[in-house]
């Protein structure tokens, strides 16, 4: 199941393949961080700013989904060219750059990421603890949070580690989604199955097609793979009709 919602975007791919940890003298600190802002792409042609660090990258559109991004996006869309500073600060912790611009969303330059040793306690509270500094900046970038991990614990689809997190906040896997697919029609227990089932574009009003089209207790791998079929409630009632039966 993990396979397909990694299949699902090359995006959350970039962010989860980040590098082995880096020594440094500060421990809550990754130095080697760069950027570089674009005029156009992402969500509706807007703006971007692309996050980088070693062989991982993250793309961040100034379309207004982080608002957290909004002094980056101040500070980098600006017309005078020249030498430019911004922070991005989250509960993950604080993305300090400097660089230079040629024009608005138009630059490169360094960071350094500091994280927040509160924020790291609290996942390790909840065993998920990363394995290297690079995934605190990863959720940053995702906007991660406590609030998310204990919303999908209450719904009964508690991340198992950092990665479970980091995926579910890059594809919006939110609490309000895991309540919309709970259906009789739907078996739900695990966080890597939402997360597969909004990467190929099941929402509630598709399982609850399926459910009344007679079908119950599906696992999510069953929904995902009618879903990725193209076995929607309307074909399913139709063909119960044909054969005169109902489904499972």
């Amino acid at each position: 199941m993990k396979a397909l919602y990694l299949a699902g975007g090359a995006a959350l791919l970039s962010i989860l393949a980040c590098s082995a940890p880096t020594a440094a003298a500060d421990p809550l600190v990754l130095s080697d961080v760069s950027w570089v802002a674009e005029p156009a792409g992402g969500k509706k042609g807007a703006p971007r700013v692309r996050i980088q660090h070693k062989q991982s990258s993250s793309d961040q559109s100034f379309d207004g989904s982080r608002p957290y991004f909004a002094a980056a996006e101040a500070a980098l869309g600006r017309s005078t060219p020249g030498p430019v500073s911004f922070a991005v600060t989250h509960d993950a912790g604080t993305l300090a750059c400097t660089g230079s611009l040629i024009g608005p969303f138009e630059g490169k330059g360094e960071c350094r990421f500091t994280s927040d040793p509160a924020f790291e306690r609290a996942l390790g509270e909840r065993g998920l603890v990363p394995d290297r500094r690079s995934t605190l900046l990863a959720m940053l970038m995702v906007d991660a949070t406590i609030e998310l991990a204990d919303g999908l614990t209450r719904e009964g689809v508690r991340p198992k580690d950092a990665d479970d997190l980091i995926a579910a906040a890059a594809l919006e896997v939110r609490p309000e989604y895991i309540r919309d697919l709970k259906s009789e029609a739907l078996v739900l227990t695990d966080v890597e199955d939402a997360i597969a089932c909004k990467a190929l574009g099941v929402d509630g009003a598709y399982v609850r097609g399926l459910a009344a089209a007679g079908y119950r207790g599906l696992s999510a791998d069953e929904v995902v793979g009618m879903k990725a079929m193209g076995v929607t409630g309307e074909y399913a009632q139709a063909m119960n009709r044909a054969a005169g039966g109902v489904s499972k």
